[in-house]
């Protein structure tokens, strides 16, 4: 990019170098031309560079979260070492209002955690023993020790530090041009400026002006803002994505999500929670139990279970503070459900299957179970002896924000597919509630990345959504693989986006960066064209024979030259600090 600048100023240097040598060779010199030159040059570098240091502001900030010190403990003795001296399963406390050093898991205490640099988001997020903890989180009201489990660079903070550094530093494809243009330019512009140079000289036969024509050609030339206009933009639009808890690992993602077409998404996981939740408890009007009582029954019934299910309706009783009761003479009836006795008498909790034949089931109760098995839910029924006292539903509820996140999407023209191993029924009743706009359910893990490539050769370009290992293939497979960083590290391995707060809402914001840093590319590159389009010609003195144009323009000096080109920078690099403001919501 300095090539020009050099001819430039040298010619005026060495040209009055030579007056200075052989007085006779003519009369004035133009030491302050260079001098002024390369001063505006390194005024506008100046300049340039503390804009643009605000373009890798996003790295600064996730560096300064890192605490200088952590305060172990060692031997009962609380002792503050340098947060490069911790080692794994240290001990560390923690105390309020603190920055958590390094990841661990909590071993004492409870408190409220900020994850926004994390995550994005504002609200603290409540934490107890065995909980993870991220270095570079704060700590809120409560005292906690946690052991360390992951230090130096393999903490999640070093590690989205190290994704930002690369994807700032990685080329676009759209750079391409830029350098594809530069490596002509510099060639293309010396021609003219020495084709000026001759031009003017056998016009007016006089050496001086037609010189400073050329060093003005050759100053006001230099490409700096065409090679700044794609580098800045990717460093802000990375930087804002870093802000929201969206992290592109490569700047070819981040040019790229903004062409994408339509977007392929996981189930359970992603569009779900992923894990089985309670939805409904409800009582046989028969049964003269309350909810909670048939709930108490329930649960108590599955203490003794292993089944996911059972997991799932003890945890929900027990957040409920209900007390359970333990059950004797338990058996796992297998495909059915469970048997045991309470305070003395025998309940079975099952499958509706297992009481159609033998148990006196209300119509209201088999409508009722129909109606919840047509929105996806898992039904069990409690009954004892042939009496059937109620029913409990469970289902793998949504994410609070599936539903916005699909309706974003839809709001910037993208297809939504749905894609799940579930059967359709389930699958259909979770799609109808989201409003995808299309289901593939009964997928096996090894043929989503088959579905994926289906609508690649349609020559549609895909983003797929995932979090599991099974989704690892289709994510690779994928234009765009979103990646839910709170998913499997296989999955965030093989995604291109990782979506660091779990929320699918980060989806359409992602897009929305991409869109809005490719806007900001192509408007830097056509400030930086334009700018050599207009100013070149007049450089080489095309309004000369007009008289209407002030003398400064129809006679540039370089040191005009030299502002102009420094100021063209300045406008490319402020033009790219826009994306910061930008709104993604």
């Amino acid at each position: 990019m300095d090539v020009l600048i050099a001819l430039g100023s040298s010619v005026a240097y060495f040209y009055s170098l030579s007056i200075l040598v052989l007085p006779g060779f003519g009369g004035h010199v133009y030491f302050e031309t260079s001098a002024v030159i390369i001063t505006l040059i390194k005024l506008g570098k100046l300049l340039e560079a503390r804009t643009k240091g605000k373009t890798g502001g996003a790295i600064k900030k996730l560096i300064g979260l890192q605490p200088k010190t952590a305060t172990i403990i060692e031997n009962g003795v609380e002792k503050e070492i340098s947060i490069s001296l911790v080692q794994l399963n240290d001990i560390i406390v923690i105390r309020p209002g603190e920055r958590i050093p390094v990841d661990g898991i909590i071993v004492e205490g409870a408190s409220a955690i900020d994850e926004s640099m994390l995550t994005g988001e504002p609200i603290p997020v409540d934490k107890v023993k065995d909980d993870m903890v991220t270095g570079g989180t704060v700590n809120g009201e409560g005292l906690l020790r946690f052991k360390a489990t992951r230090v130096g660079k393999d903490t999640a903070l070093s590690q989205i530090i190290r994704l930002v550094q690369e994807a700032q530093g990685s080329k676009a494809p759209i750079q391409a041009l830029a350098d594809r243009v530069a490596a002509v330019f510099v060639p293309a512009v010396i021609i003219i400026a020495l084709i000026t140079f001759g031009i003017w000289w056998g016009i007016t036969g006089e050496f001086v002006p037609s010189m400073i024509r050329m060093v003005a050609v050759l100053v006001i030339a230099c490409p700096c803002a065409l090679g700044l206009a794609t580098p800045t933009a990717i460093m802000a639009g990375t930087g804002k994505g870093a802000e929201n808890g969206i992290l592109f690992k490569r700047s070819e993602a981040l040019e790229n999500a903004a062409k994408l077409e339509i977007i392929v998404m996981d189930k359970t996981g992603t569009i779900t929670m992923g894990k089985p939740t309670v939805v409904d408890w409800i009582p046989a009007k028969t049964s003269g139990l309350s909810a909670d009582e048939l709930l108490i029954l329930s649960a108590s019934l599955e203490k003794g279970s292993e089944h996911p299910i059972g997991k799932a309706i003890v945890a929900f009783a027990q957040e409920k503070g209900l007390v359970l009761n333990d059950p004797k003479n338990f058996k796992a009836i297998s495909g059915f459900g469970v048997e045991a006795e309470l305070e003395g008498q025998v309940f079975r909790f099952g499958k509706p299957l297992w009481f159609e034949q033998d148990s006196d089931m209300p119509d209201a109760i088999r409508k009722m179970i129909l109606e919840l098995q047509n929105k996806g839910r898992t039904v069990m029924v409690l009954a004892k002896d042939n009496d059937v006292l109620g029913v409990i539903s469970v289902s793998d509820v949504l994410k609070p924000d599936s539903k916005q996140a699909i309706k974003e999407l839809h709001a910037e023209n993208l297809k939504v597919v749905m894609l799940t191993g579930d059967n359709l029924q389930t699958a259909r009743a979770i799609a109808n509630e989201v409003n995808v706009d299309d289901v593939e359910a009964e997928v096996r893990p090894e043929e989503k990345s088959g579905k994926v490539k289906a609508f690649q050769k349609n020559n549609m370009l895909v983003g797929m959504v995932g979090d599991g290992i099974n989704d690892a293939p289709a994510l690779a497979q994928a234009d765009i693989g979103f990646a839910i960083g709170t998913g499997t590290d296989v999955a965030i391995e093989a995604g291109d986006v990782i979506l660091s707060s779990g929320n699918l809402t980060g989806i359409p914001k992602a897009i929305k960066i991409s869109r809005k840093t490719i806007a900001t590319i192509r408007q830097n590159l056509f400030l930086a064209f334009v700018y050599n389009i207009i100013l070149i010609p007049v450089a080489a003195g095309v309004l000369a024979p007009f008289e209407i144009f002030p003398e400064f323009l129809r006679q540039l000096h370089p040191i005009l030259a030299a502002l102009a080109m420094a100021a063209s920078s300045i406008s490319v690099v402020t033009n790219s600090l826009r994306l910061y403001n930008t709104d993604i919501s």
